[in-house]
């Protein structure tokens, strides 16, 4: 019986590397398309887009800044200036949470909601059009557990954007 040998760790064989290259090739495509909608519809960067819609899931359409930028994988400082940007625009608000002062909560306004609504039909048709259509009900399922898989994995060793931080503690001498 041959002796196969053990995969080498600097490389992909070429089965990982074509899937490596699809998937990269799928996003860049995808959101190519779907920055272009947002800003033809609703002149937002997906950035702000993504703000926008998180804060639609939040209750009462709130969320504080640090839970925005775990959960969106973006750098604190790129995050404050989009949400500077939502809010000159009267899109969202941004207030020192009642709950710490540290913290800064960011709320949907009135318009922030609606121009959410307003964009995102377009934003599910984009989706449905590149990524949904050509798929099946298993290929969905497929992608959906396999992408899953891999987000899981990769949120257990998080850039520093997505990783959550620490409360700081306190010395008593």
């Amino acid at each position: 019986m041959p002796h196969t040998p053990p995969p080498d760790p600097e490389r992909l064989d070429p089965e990982q590397l074509a899937a490596y290259f699809a998937l990269m090739e799928v996003s860049s495509l995808l959101q190519h398309a779907v920055d272009q909608q947002l800003r033809d519809e609703g002149d937002l960067s997906y950035t702000q887009f993504q703000i926008l819609a998180v804060l639609g899931q939040a209750p009462e359409g709130q969320l504080r800044m640090t839970d925005i930028a775990d959960r969106l994988v973006h750098s604190r400082s790129g995050l404050t200036y989009q949400v500077a940007q939502l809010a000159k625009a009267g899109l969202v608000t941004r207030a020192p949470s009642a709950d710490d002062e540290r913290s800064v909560n960011v709320t949907a306004t009135p318009q922030g909601q609606e121009l959410l609504g307003r964009v995102m039909p377009g934003h599910v048709a984009v989706v449905r059009r590149l990524l949904v259509t050509p798929l099946n009900r298993s290929d969905i399922t497929a992608l959906s557990d396999v992408l899953g898989r891999v987000r899981t994995h990769m949120r257990t060793t998080p850039p520093r954007s997505a990783t959550p931080r620490r409360k700081p503690t306190t010395h008593h001498d």
